[in-house]
């Protein structure tokens, strides 16, 4: 055999080895560390109280919003269908009016049949939350999952579809064996 041949032969077989398809390694995901659910306290605009504290062993979305927002207008319908829902198998969603008038707020509830605790946002609230929503609270509506064991399950910017909202309505009852 050739030296050429012999070596073309050495090249093709390197070739052939080299590209051979290797089994794919899984990365194993690093653990991941449970958040726990903002603590908050405050008076919603029908007079009750709501805080984390009384929430404990409850789902509930903390929903950032404003009437004058066309993307948060257009979720409201769908939240106050899946809070009827869900209302009985112990989720509830908190309303946070952001840059709102109150007697404003009032009306807006009133309007739009909104039957759960909306609350005006103050600063302990906005202390509470900014950290977990990347870049602070900049952008309405934003909304925080808590599942029921107490976590904050997720944060989702925009606004969601009744599909979406149900969605993670589901999975924060089922992390807290409702």
């Amino acid at each position: 055999m050739s030296p050429l041949k012999a070596f073309a032969i050495a090249c093709l077989s390197v070739s052939m080895i080299a590209c051979q398809p290797q089994k794919a390694q899984t990365a194993k995901p690093a653990a991941t560390k449970t958040i726990s659910a903002p603590e908050f306290s405050a008076v919603a605009l029908d007079g009750s109280s709501v805080s984390s504290d009384e929430l404990k062993g409850k789902a509930y979305i903390i929903n950032f919003f404003a009437s004058w927002c066309p993307p948060c207008r257009a979720e409201i319908p769908d939240m106050v269908e899946l809070q009827a829902e869900y209302e009985k198998k112990g989720f509830t969603f908190i309303g946070i009016a952001v840059n709102e008038d109150e007697d404003r707020m009032r009306d807006f509830i009133s309007s739009n049949g909104i039957n759960y605790p909306v609350v005006m946002i103050d600063q302990q609230i906005i202390d509470a939350y900014s950290p977990y929503a990347q870049g602070g609270l900049r952008s309405i509506p934003t909304s925080f999952v808590i599942s029921a064991d107490g976590s904050l399950s997720s944060v989702v910017v925009g606004a969601q579809s009744r599909t979406a909202f149900a969605d993670l309505i589901s999975g924060a009852l089922e992390s807290g064996g409702q």
